[in-house]
């Protein structure tokens, strides 16, 4: 029978799929989008990339909700393991952490982005790259972005790379040693 009722592979499926898709479209974005726009679109470097990102946004959304819906439900279903077992709390913490900071960081890319949607006319070497007639404002965001751009695949990466720590935590081994060092102490 699929899924099995006393599993979690729908909360692991929303969490996974919703990461990967996180992760992949930030990666896609400063890697592809924006340097493609920059190198072929021209003078409309920043309305092409804008509309790029527009579009991935409610995608982006969608995947960022499945990823956070799936870690709660994860979190709810491995509370005993994070209470017993040594080293899963902090792995917990932390990657909570870094959630909290991709989720702030992502929010804040699109207020920037939003900026310079609503300026079309700006000039622009790219959607990162201001042009010399750049206002202020928008060649401040448009550096902003450039940071963050790289910023949040490494953020998304990062909860990739702790959940695979969480998952190694999961092989029986690794729980026995941990439920027995958290017992005495260890």
């Amino acid at each position: 029978m699929w899924p099995m009722p006393d599993t979690n592979v729908i909360v692991r499926s929303l969490h996974d799929t919703g990461l990967a898709a996180w992760f992949g479209g930030t990666l896609f974005g400063a890697v592809g989008l924006n340097q493609a726009a920059a190198r072929h679109a021209g003078g409309e470097a920043a309305k092409v990339a804008g509309a790029g990102w527009k579009a991935w946004t409610p995608v982006n959304l969608a995947a960022i909700g499945a990823h956070v819906v799936g870690a709660a439900g994860l979190l709810v279903a491995n509370k005993g393991r994070v209470a017993t077992q040594k080293g899963v709390g902090s792995v917990s913490i932390a990657k909570t952490a870094v959630l909290a900071v991709s989720l702030g960081a992502t929010a804040y890319s699109r207020v920037l982005g939003q900026r310079i949607i609503a300026n079309p006319n700006e000039p622009a070497v790219s959607g990162t790259e201001p042009a010399p007639g750049t206002s202020d404002t928008i060649a401040k965001a448009q550096r902003q972005l450039a940071v963050l751009q790289w910023a949040l695949p490494i953020l998304t990466g990062v909860m990739v790379v702790l959940n695979a720590v969480q998952g190694e935590m999961q092989r029986p081994k690794q729980v026995l040693s941990g439920v027995i060092s958290r017992l005495t102490g260890g």
